[in-house]
């Protein structure tokens, strides 16, 4: 007896999904709130500031093979990449301004961090983190 206790088991293909829907829901989903509500923001405002600096919502583009990188990347971000495509004018940007390349690194960023949220949450949903 540790004293602890025993963690409800969770299915880690839900989490997985929750994790990728929106950043930290997965988290919420295992019973780490203040860690789901700190995933949550960092990722929201790194998506939001990569928008407000007018950057790229890749799109898979024929003959360009590392716009398939992107895309995944961006995609990474679930619902708030789903949600920025649909409420934003302008997916590809403005090239022009000079804080393009910075929104560019800012969504592909958002994306990527939420994308690894969703392996911890396989991993801890697994048993293989704790």
């Amino acid at each position: 007896m540790t004293g602890a206790p025993a963690a409800t088991a969770r299915n880690p293909y839900v989490a997985m999904l929750l994790a990728w829907l929106f950043p930290g829901l997965g988290h919420f989903y295992l019973g780490r709130r203040r860690t789901a509500a700190a995933f949550a923001v960092i990722v929201t405002l790194a998506f939001v500031a990569g928008l407000s600096f007018q950057g790229r919502l890749y799109s898979i583009e024929p003959g360009q093979p590392l716009t398939i990188l992107a895309t995944f990347a961006v995609y990474g971000a679930g619902l708030l990449n789903v949600a920025a495509r649909a409420l934003t004018e302008n997916p590809g940007g403005a090239i022009l301004a000079t804080t393009y390349e910075y929104g560019c690194a800012y969504l592909l960023t958002g994306g990527l961090m939420n994308l690894l949220l969703v392996l911890d949450c396989w991993d801890i949903a697994s048993g293989k983190k704790k």
